[in-house]
């Protein structure tokens, strides 16, 4: 049986790929970016993200770029899926997931998640240079 992932590989993944930059966000929140584009980045408690249940922000959203809005809506609509959206990336091309529920993704599907969403902020030379020799 393939591995969970958990939230050091969401790290250890963006931070590994090419040319990639770990920036400090607001309130120390990692921010993972390729030529000053963000791919993946830590969210701080929000309004818009919040348990239905008890109303409290979720404090535990990580943000992943997509290539697009076909990519967002297969992983939204997938059963079970952990991913989500709000409002508020309306029309973005990210999907949300929670640092509490990475572990019901497996970590090969991580790894192309957070590969994918690098290759959609990545330059389109730097995009074909990783694709040519990751193969």
């Amino acid at each position: 049986m393939a591995r969970q992932a958990r939230v050091e590989d969401v790290h250890r993944i963006a931070v590994g790929m090419p040319h990639a930059v770990k920036l400090e966000g607001t309130k120390g929140n990692p921010v993972y970016q390729v030529g000053s584009k963000s791919f993946v980045f830590f969210r701080n408690a929000r309004p818009d993200a919040f348990d239905p249940e008890t109303g409290e922000r979720y404090d535990d959203v990580i943000v992943i770029w997509v290539a697009s809005e076909d990519d967002k809506q297969a992983l939204l609509q997938a059963e079970g899926s952990p991913y989500f959206t709000t409002p508020h990336f309306d029309g973005h091309p990210s999907v949300l997931i929670r640092d509490s529920r990475i572990g019901e993704i497996g970590l090969d599907e991580v790894t192309e998640l957070v590969q994918d969403a690098w290759l959609s902020q990545a330059s389109r030379r730097r995009a074909e240079t990783w694709l040519a020799g990751s193969r």
